[in-house]
């Protein structure tokens, strides 16, 4: 269902630019309507998060404190950029785990698009350190935590966004690695999903993300940044069931991470093994997500107002289940 959906809202999007449909602007993720510039990304070595604003053609990228949002520090980039989603959900990414390192993106207006640009800055001193400009169409997946490395993901189909493959691009050495990021027990298995969430861990090494299936099983793709590479850890009990306000959280100190819905846990994942256990039934439900990113993709409504009817409605359908 959902590859047929996808497809459906690809090459909507690609009539809608035909016809000149005035769309909003989004990060690199290939629908559009989907940007966290405003509410930014956290630092996780201190107290703050890091926003970017429009200013013409130009773009203010500052540095927030989380307690008040007094403004801490700021400065102008030449171009327009954003900070990078990583999740239809509004997950934020683009901040390495030693807090130094800041990866911006410059938005979409389509789908495919030729060209992707990403602005890398000096987080502490919001100085720019250049622009990385690939041909093909990218979106930013994660980070390693000292900011060697960048990962990304690549749409390797003009009209069917949920194909991809995962790319690590040498930040030193400015070079695009050859070689995709994959699951080393399933090296044929081809990528294909929706990333519906994202959670990390606290040294921002791992970076665990809630794939829809594209029509077959939901999955979890645990990268590793500092090593690249990754697990695709099938999710089975989630197979047709409503995703849409599911959410990850990640147990350091029981190495874990559990599939959320609201306060009950759904699945625990050890991070270890990799096994999965059910921790509580999940329910089935109307596919709110699939409609969320078809409508905000062409323009039709606003992302943030359509998730908020989604979980209402989810909140709605569910009965609330203590966690074990």
């Amino acid at each position: 269902m959902y590859s047929r959906f996808f497809v459906a809202l690809a090459a909507g999007m690609s009539v809608a630019a035909s016809l000149g449909v005035v769309t909003a602007p989004a990060d690199g993720l290939p629908v559009l309507g989907v940007d966290v510039g405003a509410t930014g990304v956290a630092s996780p070595s201190d107290q703050a998060r890091y926003v970017t604003i429009p200013a013409g053609p130009d773009t203010v990228v500052a540095r927030v404190s989380r307690r008040g949002g007094r403004i801490l520090a700021s400065r102008l980039l030449s171009g327009t950029f954003t900070i990078p989603a990583v999740a239809y959900d509004g997950s934020a990414g683009g901040i390495s785990g030693d807090g130094r390192t800041l990866v911006l993106i410059k938005p979409r207006d389509s789908f495919p698009r030729a060209e992707t640009t990403f602005a890398v800055i000096d987080a502490p001193q919001l100085k720019s350190q250049g622009l990385i400009k690939l041909q093909g169409d990218f979106s930013f997946d994660a980070i390693s935590p000292e900011g060697a490395l960048l990962y990304l993901v690549q749409y390797t189909s003009a009209v069917d966004p949920t194909r991809y493959s995962v790319r690590s691009y040498d930040l030193a050495a400015g070079r695009l690695i050859a070689a995709p990021v994959v699951d080393p027990h399933e090296r044929d298995e081809k990528m294909r999903g929706q990333p519906l969430t994202r959670a990390a861990d606290q040294r921002g090494r791992w970076a665990y993300t809630l794939y829809g299936g594209a029509g077959k099983t939901p999955f979890i793709h645990a990268l590793d940044t500092r090593r690249s590479t990754a697990r695709c850890i099938d999710l089975d009990t989630l197979a047709g069931t409503d995703l849409s306000n599911l959410r990850l959280k990640v147990d350091d100190s029981n190495h874990a991470v559990e599939v959320m819905r609201g306060r009950t846990r759904i699945l625990t994942v050890d991070r270890r093994s990799f096994a999965v256990s059910v921790s509580s039934p999940a329910r089935p439900g109307f596919p709110w997500l699939a409609v969320l990113v078809a409508l905000a993709a062409l323009g039709t409504f606003g992302a943030g107002a359509l998730l908020s009817v989604a979980r209402r409605s989810g909140r709605r359908r569910s009965t609330s289940v203590a966690a074990p």
